[in-house]
């Protein structure tokens, strides 16, 4: 069972394999777990938040430049827990602690989430993948259907208003047109944009 894992220099935390949405291009369907990890599938019940704490109390932590919720699965399918882990580590130091996200929070708490990552988390990097939600339903299947593009919006939007650091991202494999019409979405939401090479297996 992985929890945590190192890569690039920062360590990521291995929230759940829940999620959502099933994109075409996610590593989720394209590979068995191990790309970064020996295997970043849970098996049974996935570790408890204490669980999940005390894995990350084994690290070095000041070794990381950022700490990173992801792996293999939405961490906003566990909401409550990744924000209790988020205030434990930064109790423990001035860490920095980055959100990668699908920006669905609000669909799947059923709340509006963003102002309760204030002053625990960050960065959140949202990945927004489509230009238009006919084009986000085809890619990423979500089980929100087309709300799920307008619902992840405006949770950016409102990152913005709440966290440091906000970025939205895209993956190289886009129609030139089509990157340049998310890199005015992002603009709007107010957050910074990046293109991300796709990763193949």
């Amino acid at each position: 069972m992985t929890i945590t894992y190192e890569y690039g220099g920062n360590l990521y935390i291995n929230m759940t394999n829940q999620c959502p949405n099933s994109c075409d291009f996610c590593l989720r369907q394209n590979s068995s777990g191990s790309l970064y990890a020996d295997n970043l599938w849970y098996e049974g019940p996935e570790p408890s938040k204490e669980v999940m704490l005390a894995d990350i109390q084994t690290r070095d932590l000041q070794k990381y430049g950022e700490i990173v919720f992801c792996g293999y699965g939405e961490p906003a399918c566990r909401w409550d827990d990744m924000l209790w882990i988020a205030k434990k580590i930064k109790a423990m130091g001035d860490y920095k602690l980055r959100i990668n996200t699908n920006g669905l929070a609000d669909c799947i708490t059923g709340r509006h989430a963003a102002p309760e990552m204030r002053g625990c988390i960050d960065t959140v990097s949202v990945s927004l993948n489509a230009p238009t939600a006919e084009k986000y339903d085809a890619v990423c299947h979500s089980k929100y259907g087309p709300a799920a593009f307008d619902a992840m919006l405006r949770f950016t939007a409102d990152a913005v208003q709440n966290v440091p650091h906000v970025v939205m991202t895209v993956v190289s494999t886009m129609p030139a047109e089509d990157i340049e019409a998310c890199r005015k979405l992002c603009a709007a939401a107010g957050a910074r944009f990046r293109v991300r090479e796709y990763i193949s297996t």
